[in-house]
Order: structure tokens, then C-alpha cells, then sequence
């Protein structure tokens, strides 16, 4: 009788590992891939040529992968300015520039006296993009209109 016990105890173990073996998965399910969107605070209208607007940034996500790496570029399609980072990277339109931080500024400064508008765009290593458009006037200061009233 200890041979049919034996053989009993061998039988269970063995579907006892088996059980395990089959519960078991290699096939990890790792998220990677999170939504994100680019928030600024309010941005000021008005900017008079050689003046510097700044544009605060904060970069927020569904969730957090050490993998993800954020990256931005931008587009001009008015006017003309300069854009550069709080790091004083100055970025020139339509390049890709890796970013560094999730909360940053960014500083736009008018060279015309046209109304400007610039895009900026936040991509990840993943693909997603976020998008962001700021426009300006020309700020013409105090001057008053010179028409005579009849």
C-alpha cells in the first residue's frame, strides 16, 4: 500500500505543479504608453517688438513610465520671434529638442510689429503629441487715433 501512496503523492504533485506552471504567465502587462497634454497658465495678448512674453508649462499624465522621454519643437506661422527655454536653449522652428523637465517656461520674444502666432507641440518616444497655439498682437502702447471729428 505505501507503492499506491507513493505513486498517489507523485500523481498530485505533479498536477499540483502543473496547476502552477499553467497559472503562471511570462507575458507581463507593463503599460507604457500614457495620454498626456501640455497646461500653461494664461498668456498674455499684447507684446511690443523686443519684448519677452513668458509662457508657463506643466507637462500632466495618466500615468508615469521611467521610459517615456518628452520632447518639443514648434512652428511660426506669423510673424517673427525667438522662443527659447527657462534653460536658455534658444529653439529654432521645426527642430526637435528634448525636454528635460515636466514643469518649464518658455520665453517667446517679438522681432516684428505684425501679429505673431507660434505652435508648439510636446511628443513622446511613443508617438503622441500634444498642441498648443499662442498668439499676439502688436501692443501699440498709449498712442491715440489722429482723426479729426467733424
Amino acid at each position: 500500500m505505501t507503492t499506491m501512496k507513493k505513486t498517489l503523492a507523485y500523481f498530485l504533485y505533479t498536477l499540483l505543479l502543473s496547476a502552477i506552471v499553467c497559472a503562471c504567465s511570462d507575458n507581463l502587462d507593463v503599460q507604457q504608453v500614457y495620454s498626456f497634454d501640455l497646461v500653461t497658465m494664461p498668456v498674455r495678448k499684447k507684446i511690443v517688438q523686443g519684448e519677452s512674453a513668458e509662457i508657463r508649462c506643466q507637462l500632466v499624465k495618466e500615468g508615469d513610465y521611467d521610459q517615456a522621454k518628452f520632447f518639443i519643437r514648434y512652428f511660426q506661422t506669423d510673424g517673427k520671434g525667438e522662443l527659447r527655454l527657462d534653460d536658455g536653449r534658444v529653439l529654432s522652428p521645426n527642430d526637435l529638442y528634448p525636454l528635460k523637465k515636466e514643469t518649464f517656461r518658455l520665453y517667446y520674444t517679438s522681432h516684428c510689429t505684425d501679429q505673431q502666432v507660434i505652435d508648439v507641440y510636446i511628443e513622446d518616444n511613443f508617438g503622441q503629441v500634444a498642441q498648443k497655439n499662442f498668439s499676439w498682437q502688436n501692443d501699440k502702447g498709449d498712442e491715440e487715433d489722429t482723426e479729426d471729428e467733424e
